[in-house]
């Protein structure tokens, strides 16, 4: 496939921005026929990381992909799907298995009788949130697979061995630990995702790879409480305000001004519901006159009070 040239600047801001919570792991361990399912859950990611053996992933839609050892797996939006020893395989939902706590955010999976385990993969489950560059999420496919043993990947099999080892050591602070790795892995994978082309999100291509494009977006992001116009975001883009308002559009499939309104609400979610910042300090940093003028507006685009968000 074609390499591109994402905006480097635009590519940090994406990666820097992204932060992985409520991270949950399993080690799996499955003899010779298994069928593991995993549900829809909206709003997280799943992670897959085979470690020994060969399995198939089967995807909501019925799609098959093989995973070998080496291989990790990033579904992105939560999608629906199976990891099974065949398609033919009986399938049992991974949350109706026993499991054993190795501590508090990982856990065992035995579905073998075999003293040595045919297939041993590690699953992780978790709330995937790219910050202020969360509206790209829909955008992105619904798998993204890489073989950390290839040459694009060398750097990410010794943090892979180290989350493995991590995972069935339990040790104390494992959570946290677990948790830095995997912030890196996610993000090595949708870089390497980027710099493959995207798939078919050609949107999502066209926002990282079009300079101009890149420029207005990576300063609404630098600068969320600015009041800006679509003359100041043409002029960050070097084109007219038609020109660069239809562009906008067409790429990212909403208005420059919608964008900048919604980019404001998600960042003010995450500094009300993570890092519990006080919402009249919220208002303030996002460039409203008044917390009540900021509150109008959050419940105008989020449907919910910032008092509630702050609760949830």
């Amino acid at each position: 496939m074609d390499q591109i040239a994402p905006s480097s600047d635009l590519m940090s801001e994406l990666l820097l921005g992204m932060r992985l919570r409520g991270i949950q792991y399993r080690r799996v361990y499955a003899g010779p026929s298994f069928g593991f399912a995993f549900k829809a859950q909206p709003g997280c990611a799943y992670f897959h990381f085979m470690a020994t053996g060969t399995a198939k992933l089967v995807t909501e839609e019925g799609e098959l992909q093989t995973l070998s050892a080496g291989n990790a797996v990033f579904l992105p939006q939560g999608s629906a799907h199976q990891i099974v020893s065949d398609p033919k395989a009986s399938v049992q939902d991974i949350d109706h298995y026993d499991v054993v706590s190795l501590s508090e955010t990982v856990c065992a999976v035995t579905a073998s009788s075999c003293s040595a385990p045919h297939v041993i993969f590690f699953s992780g489950c978790m709330e995937f949130d790219l910050g202020g560059l969360q509206g790209l999420v829909p955008l992105m496919p619904e798998l993204m697979m890489i073989d950390a043993t290839s040459q694009r990947y060398l750097e990410l099999m010794p943090i892979l061995t180290a989350m493995e080892q991590e995972a069935r050591a339990g040790r104390v602070g494992d959570a946290g630990i677990l948790a830095r790795l995997a912030d890196v892995v996610m993000a090595v994978i949708v870089r390497g995702w980027v710099e493959c082309g995207c798939g078919n999100s050609s949107a999502f291509v066209t926002a990282l790879r079009e300079p101009r494009l890149s420029r207005a977006i990576l300063a609404l992001h630098r600068q969320p409480g600015r009041d800006w116009t679509i003359a100041e975001l043409a002029a960050e883009s070097g084109l007219s305000r038609s020109v660069f308002a239809k562009r906008f559009q067409e790429t990212i499939g909403v208005a420059p001004l919608r964008y900048a309104g919604e980019l404001r609400m998600r960042i003010a979610r995450t500094w009300l519901a993570y890092d519990r910042m006080p919402i009249e300090r919220v208002a303030e940093r996002l460039g409203y006159t008044s917390q009540a003028a900021f509150s109008r507006a959050y419940k105008r685009i989020t449907g919910i009070s910032p008092g509630s968000s702050r609760r949830a």
